[in-house]
């Protein structure tokens, strides 16, 4: 039992599918929930009326997160996948905004770029013979300084830093994918763990990705999307 579980876990062709399942899973969960709240006016009305509501949501995912992050050893694989399904649909209701204010043709398009883009890095991070790891200091760094250049900004809500930091966003979640594919690649590769332990990091591998779209998608959409009238 113990030799076929560490053969399976050791296929990171296997487990690669797994990860962009269930990240596919979480992007359909997130598209769903933000058409379904962007398409009913009496929803996204109630909703975006009030500043506090959507705080607690926005706090919500950070504690989802958190919770995934800190507690995967002690959740089990139904745990975690609920969590991760939960925290989709969150960033579902805070991404509806982004349909009602930019164009339908710009939102497809920031997507299709997007997906092009992130399919270009997950495939070099996967096949690449580099070695990423030393980019992950850098990357964490560059990071909190995105994180805390846009915490500034909303006191400033300046339209030029905003511009710049949608700029350093892409580079920065753009290389985070290839860094992070080939982490999860190398830890399938080395793994020996059980049937519900490798599922559990899967989905953990899914969140990580899945974190690295969704903020692509949102700079992009920033940098060239068109607003409605």
């Amino acid at each position: 039992m113990w030799n076929q579980d560490y053969v399976m876990s050791s296929s990171p062709r296997e487990f690669m599918y797994k990860v962009y399942g269930w990240m596919g899973a979480g992007l359909a969960i997130t598209a769903g929930i933000s058409y379904w709240i962007a398409s009913t006016p009496a929803l996204y009305m109630q909703l975006f009326k009030s500043p506090g509501l959507m705080m607690g949501i926005i706090l919500a995912q950070l504690g989802t997160v958190l919770l995934i992050s800190f507690m995967r050893d002690k959740l089990s694989y139904a745990g975690i996948v609920t969590a991760f399904a939960f925290y989709a649909g969150l960033v579902g209701i805070t991404l509806s905004s982004l349909l009602i204010v930019y164009t339908a043709e710009s939102v497809a398009t920031a997507f299709i770029i997007t997906a092009g883009m992130f399919t270009a890095m997950a495939l070099y991070g996967y096949f690449t013979k580099s070695d990423l790891s030393s980019m992950g200091n850098m990357l964490m760094m560059g990071l909190f300084g995105l994180i805390l250049a846009m915490l500034v900004n909303m006191w400033f809500q300046s339209s030029a830093i905003q511009y710049y930091i949608s700029l350093a966003a892409v580079g920065i979640f753009t290389l985070l994918t290839a860094y992070d594919v080939q982490n999860i690649k190398r830890l399938a590769e080395s793994m020996m763990v059980d049937a519900e332990t490798r599922n559990k990091i899967a989905v953990m591998g899914a969140l990580s990705l899945y974190m690295n779209f969704i903020n692509l998608f949102i700079h992009i959409l920033q940098l060239f999307g068109k607003r409605r009238n």
